[in-house]
């Protein structure tokens, strides 16, 4: 679906209703950040749906809000990675980043097989918890196809274990004697250990007036998350190429079984292309920054894409049947936390390893 070539006067209705539920969601996440403005409209699409369902009038506003602006979302979050201030800044903790990436992905691919639970849910729960919550699933959800119903449980069980995490790792933190005078310990691990951006944010803002340490913890935690977040390139461009590969074979059994001649499909007609405006975009913001370019040129881009996460996750919810989310939650709840304590227990093991606790 493209916008030029989609009526306007069909979309509008049911784009107003998401813009509706988005703007204040926006202002209602910078109030509970620990929550989020995606989680915030995803909740109240979802309370909507149970009084009022959408009519035929909404419905192809809301689908295209929820595809094509979540696509348009990811490409913008691109503008917001520097890749070389990233890497360079993020040495140090890049051996936690990837084994507690891999820790998640293992963890949920093993208990999807183990469970027998949707795989597409599997998936974003393994990349939401490992890399950076609801950004990751963004980023992902369009490229394996995911239904709106999967994507909110997705983000539902990654916001639950968010909070918990925001609320109780500083006082783990203390439990176990972490190093109260620079903030570096606990600000990697807050960053690893913690997905969304949001919830590092609390987390380590709390450590740092805990013990009285400025800003030093979130400027170490946003650092480490940031570089975090660089695992979207590698993951959405795997996972690209994975499902091409997958819709290439299901076109060519299907041109068999009508007894048809089998012809290669092209990958670029496969191929989710946001992805790769999303790369393009990193390297732009990279080279400009590289050529003395103030960062701050990129900042309304970078908010563009946080507004629009949020636009698309308040279409999700309006999609979405809460009591049905309910009722299939259980598996689902039981693979994210398994994710959330095994990153946590990798991040910790780490640290110690690496003599940083």
């Amino acid at each position: 679906m493209s916008i030029f070539k989609t009526d306007l006067k069909k979309i509008m209705p049911g784009f107003l209703c998401c813009l509706a539920i988005a703007i204040p969601s926006y202002f209602l996440g910078h109030l509970f950040p620990v929550v989020g403005g995606p989680v915030i409209a995803i909740l109240i699409g979802m309370l909507i749906t149970v009084f009022h369902k959408t009519g035929t009038v909404t419905r192809e506003g809301i689908s295209f809000t929820s595809k094509r602006v979540l696509h348009w979302a990811v490409i913008f979050l691109g503008f917001g990675l520097n890749l070389n201030v990233i890497l360079e800044t993020g040495k140090q903790s890049l051996p936690i980043i990837l084994t507690t990436i891999a820790t998640s992905l293992i963890v949920a691919f093993a208990l999807h097989k183990i469970m027998g639970t949707n795989g597409r849910i599997a998936m974003m729960i393994g990349v939401g918890s490992s890399i950076c919550g609801g950004s990751a699933i963004a980023a992902t959800a369009p490229v394996i196809e995911a239904e709106d119903e999967e994507i909110a449980q997705a983000i539902s069980i990654i916001f639950f274990f968010n909070v918990v995490a925001a609320l109780v790792f500083p006082a783990l933190g203390n439990a176990l004697h972490f190093d109260t005078m620079s903030g570096d310990a606990f600000g990697i691990f807050a960053g690893t250990a913690v997905n969304d951006t949001s919830s590092v944010t609390a987390c380590a803002s709390t450590w740092d007036a805990m013990h009285n340490l400025g800003t030093l913890t979130l400027d170490k935690a946003v650092t480490v998350k940031l570089t975090r977040t660089l695992a979207i390139i590698p993951i959405s461009l795997a996972l690209s190429f994975l499902q091409v590969n997958k819709e290439e074979k299901e076109i060519e059994e299907e041109e068999r079984r009508e007894g048809k001649e089998v012809k290669r499909v092209s990958i670029l007609k496969l191929f989710p292309m946001f992805i790769l405006y999303f790369i393009i975009a990193s390297v732009i913001t990279t080279v400009a920054t590289g050529m003395g370019i103030s960062p701050s040129i990129f900042e309304p881009m970078k908010f563009i894409s946080k507004f629009f996460i949020i636009l698309a996750m308040a279409a999700i919810g309006l999609s979405t049947d809460i009591v049905k989310l309910v009722k299939t939650g259980g598996k689902p709840l039981l693979m994210g936390f398994a994710c959330w304590v095994s990153i946590t227990l990798v991040s910790l093991l780490m640290q110690h390893l690496l003599h940083l606790w």
